[in-house]
């Protein structure tokens, strides 16, 4: 998928702010761990991922209620929902100096309701064109999300017969109406109740 860059400037995508605060000591370290010294830039990029997918549970699979959105926090206390994931993988990325950014999906239950927006990340890699979408909410059951830079593997393909839509704009920080909707929930049944439907 083309995505389009909100920001022209690629600075956009490595700069850290609040809720990708990959200055804190947590998401250096954290990098550090997964090589981002000393791997080449597609190797660390597959790490962090393969980090974040795998070892910070969905919060709604672990039926964790804590709210998560500052990267350092979802490192931290291994918890988040899918916008809070790619939260801490765009701060990892950025750690490495691999610039990334937020993309999302309006998805929908298996009968068209419910329609609901799904956080993805983008990354960009040096001597490849255009960027890639990748989606570090964590399998379970028939999700098999991969790490690629082919052919997109992604937790939830959209189904045009049910309305759902693959949002092209591709944001260096969050989406605002996701943040606030984060920010200001007590707890993930209530989140549940405030997420954005569409963007």
């Amino acid at each position: 998928m083309q995505l389009i860059q909100d920001s022209r400037e690629l600075s956009a995508y490595l700069a850290a702010d609040e809720v990708v605060d990959h200055h804190h000591p947590r998401v250096r370290q954290t990098a550090a761990e997964l090589g981002c010294e000393v791997r080449e830039p597609h190797d660390y990029a597959k790490a962090a991922y393969v980090y974040v997918r795998d070892r910070i549970p969905h919060s709604a699979d672990a039926g964790d209620l804590r709210v998560t959105w500052r990267a350092s926090d979802v490192l931290a206390l291994r918890t988040g929902i899918c916008h809070a994931k790619s939260h801490a993988l765009v701060a990892l990325l950025r750690a490495g100096g691999v610039p990334a950014g937020f993309c999302y999906q309006r998805l929908t239950e298996d009968d068209g309701t419910a329609p609901l927006v799904h956080g993805l990340v983008a990354l960009k890699l040096p001597g490849c064109d255009g960027w890639f979408r990748q989606d570090s909410r964590g399998n379970t059951g028939d999700i098999d999300a991969q790490f690629s830079l082919e052919r997109e593997q992604l937790a939830f393909p959209v189904r045009p017969e049910f309305s759902e839509v693959d949002y092209p704009v591709l944001y260096a920080a969050p989406h605002p109406t996701v943040l606030r909707a984060l920010k200001e929930a007590p707890d993930r049944p209530a989140l549940w109740q405030t997420l954005p439907t569409a963007l």
